[in-house]
Formats: structure tokens, sequence, C-alpha cells
């Protein structure tokens, strides 16, 4: 605010993670409108964006019908990483991942996911099945009853990534508001004021809403998705010492045993930065940003027992399975030796002497429909000069260069956005990845 006028916007993007950089990337490339990227922190991708594996992926595992543009996203990607990372001398680690099977019926998952990796434009000579045998010729330490190699998965750095794409997207002319904690929004017919704990206000035509772990609370207060809830999961890690962190040389996952729920089954990941770590689990927390213990302050604590209650997750907590699941998780969390034991499922020469210190969490928030089940896919709701993307998980940050240009591509096809420009200042086209999506 200068003299009592407020700076105003043409756009204004709440979120400053890999998804809302990306966004402010594409429009201000391609249109004359004045876009700002707001985000609470001092630079982008402090969360989620920042605090993932780094991988990569290749959407062997994702269902081409139910989840078509997560996995067409992640697919138009993949070279678009690759082009930035290559251009700004970025990690890009082509390490390979492998998915394994513990018995029959997990690889029976394997012999869909190598089909649905096909039908989602998965190189066949990139996607082999391979036998216990043909896997301990590649990895004499692991054991399994199979496993899908999957030759395209890559480790990076997202959050080096981000700050590329920022740099961007800033000689565009974007404008970054950093350490601007949202208060409350004003509306009216023709724009959105947006007011700051720091008593600061901007105003814009219109409004993105891509704020990760806090996007649905936001969406509520445009009176959108009311009747839905989320829970936060922290996900932790264990760092391989050094002596032991090349005992295997690839990515390892293994097969989820209970997907109608969001606890990811334990991974071997070989990062960008040199480390091999273990994890994650899934630790409900009340807020996206609890990193560490279980409280961070009693009123958010106390918001997310009341929504538990009232609302569809508590169907969850009345669900024996689901409990039962919190208390494994859990117990992976207070002890290192249930973490590492998991592990030792597939790499059964792991000790819990091998990890010295824990790795870098980070915390994905899922969606809960009113009947108290898991969202699956990303969901998008228009408001009145407004957009919101909610429940945009893993592997969101692999799809998000394609997924953000689909978004412009729907403000344009709204009217929001006017006739595009010639490309400026790009190392990615537009066009053609329209045309893929």
């Amino acid at each position: 605010m200068c003299n009592g006028i407020l700076k105003k916007f043409d756009i204004a993007i709440l979120g400053g993670g890999i998804l809302g950089t990306t966004i402010s990337y594409w429009i201000s490339n391609l249109y004359d409108s004045s876009v700002c990227v707001i985000d609470k922190e001092s630079t982008v991708a402090q969360h989620t964006s920042g605090r993932n594996t780094g991988v990569v992926h290749t959407p062997f595992y994702l269902n081409p019908e139910k989840k078509k543009i997560f996995a067409k996203s992640a697919h138009s990607s993949h070279d678009l990483w690759k082009t930035l990372a290559k251009n700004t001398m970025s990690p890009w680690d082509e390490i390979g991942t492998i998915e394994v099977a513990l018995n029959e019926t997990q690889h029976k998952t394997l012999e869909k996911y190598q089909k649905w990796g096909i039908e989602n434009g998965v190189l066949e000579e990139n996607l082999l099945l391979l036998d216990s045998n043909e896997i301990k010729q590649r990895e004499k330490n692991v054991e399994c009853f199979s496993g899908l190699l999957c030759k395209s998965d890559v480790s990076t750095d997202y959050s080096r990534l981000t700050q590329e794409i920022k740099k961007i997207s800033a000689q565009n002319s974007t404008e970054f508001l950093f350490q601007k904690s949202v208060k409350s929004f004003s509306s009216t017919n023709d724009n959105i004021q947006i007011n700051f704990t720091d008593n600061s206000s901007v105003e814009c035509n219109y409004l993105i809403n891509c704020a990760g772990g806090n996007s649905l609370d936001i969406a509520k207060q445009f009176d959108l998705f009311e009747s839905y809830s989320d829970l936060h999961f922290r996900g932790e890690y264990w760092i391989a010492d050094n002596t032991y962190a090349d005992i295997v040389k690839t990515n390892i996952y293994s097969v989820a045993r209970h997907p109608e729920f969001p606890f990811l089954d334990p991974h071997w990941i070989k990062r960008a930065n040199g480390t091999t770590e273990i994890g994650p689990n899934a630790v409900p927390v009340p807020t996206p940003e609890t990193y560490d213990g279980f409280v961070t302050d009693i009123p958010s604590t106390i918001s997310k027992l009341g929504e538990i209650l009232t609302g569809g997750a508590k169907k969850l907590f009345l669900n024996p399975d689901f409990l039962s699941l919190i208390s494994h998780e859990f117990r992976s969390s207070i002890s290192k030796d249930a973490m590492v034991q998991r592990v030792m499922d597939f790499i059964p020469s792991l000790k819990p002497d091998y990890f010295t210190k824990k790795g870098t969490a980070g915390i994905r928030t899922p969606v809960i429909s009113p009947d108290g089940n898991f969202i699956s896919d990303v969901m998008e709701r228009e408001g009145q000069n407004s957009f919101h993307i909610v429940n945009y998980n893993s592997p969101g940050a692999t799809g998000a260069p394609a997924y953000s240009a689909l978004i412009v591509q729907k403000l344009q096809d709204k009217g929001i956005l006017k006739t595009p420009n010639p490309q400026k200042n790009s190392l990615w086209d537009f066009n053609s990845i329209i045309e893929q999506i």
C-alpha cells in the first residue's frame, strides 16, 4: 500500500511452491498480464516442493483412466525438467528405480503397472519386468519375488529447479511477494483484496490458489469444498552412513500394501545430493508445517481435532484398518529399528546402526470426501474471480511444468487470460505441451 492506494495485479498466485512458480512462469512468458506470487516464506519451494524424494517419476504406477492428467503431465514433463536441469547445471542423475514385489500377489500388481506405464507413453525398453534372479544380478543385496525396473526415473533437486524457474519468471516481470501471510480476503464483483498479517494488502483481478497443504482451507474461505476435509501426514527418513550408502545403487520402491490409503510403503532412495535414505512413513500431524514433534501450536491442533470429529475424516478414525495402519506408522516414527525393519523386507542385510541421522521430513495433505474416503486425483474448482487447485499431491512435482501449462490454457479458454504473445525467454514450448496433454 502506498499513500492509501493498494498495488493491484491482474493475477495473484497464492503459493510459491513448484506449481505456483511454474504457473507464474507460463503467464509471465505468454501474456501481458501483471502477475505476483505470494508466499509466507522467504523464498520459493520451502515446503512440499523442496521436501520430497527428488525423483522425477515415470508414470508407470498411475492408472491411465483414473489419473489421466497426472500421468500425462508426468510423462510430458520429464524432458522439460531435463532441459531445465541441463541448461542450469542442476542435478540430473538417471539412477533408475526398481519397484519390488515380495510375493505373487504383488507381482500381479507389477504386471498391471507395466501395462499402465506403456499406456501412459513409457517406452517398453525402459520398463522391464524381472524375476528375482535377474534383480539379484543387478542388485545383489535386494531380495524379492520380482521387480519392475524403470530405467528412466531420475534423481534431481526440485528446490533448485524451482529457484531456476523463479529467476526466469522474475525476468519476465513476475513480482514475488515473500514473507506475506494471508489473514483474510475481501471480494467485490471486480476484484479480490488480499490482506496480510503485517497489515499490508494487495488487490488482484483474479486469484489462483495453489497453496499446497493450505489450499483446501483457502478454498473454503471462498465457499468452495465446504464438505471436504484433509489430513496432514509427515513422511520421515533416515540417512545411511556413507559406508553403507552404496550397497544398493538403484532407487528401490515397494508395492503399496494398502493403496486405498495414502501410506507409502518404504523406499531406498538415492538422492541427488549424494545421500542415501530410507522412508517414508506417514504420521498424522496437525498442520502442513509440523516437521518435528506432534504439536506445533495449540489453536491449530484443536482446530484439526475439531475438523476430524465433525467432517469426513471422522469416518476414517472409526475404521479399524486405518487405525491399525496409523499405529504402525507411529511405531516407525518413534523407533529407528522399526523403520529399518520395514526396509529389511527387501534389503535384509541392513542394520539399524547403518543409519546415523534423520533426513528431511516432508508433509503430504490428502483430501477426504464427505463419505470418509481419500480423494485420489487433483481437484479443481472455479470461484468468483478465482481458481482453486486442491489435493495436488505426488507425483505433483514431476508433472508441474505440463500441468501448470494446462491450467494456463484453461484460464485462457475461460477468457481470464487473453490471446497469448509469442514466447519469450523460454526453454519450454507451450503449444507442444498442450498438444501432448
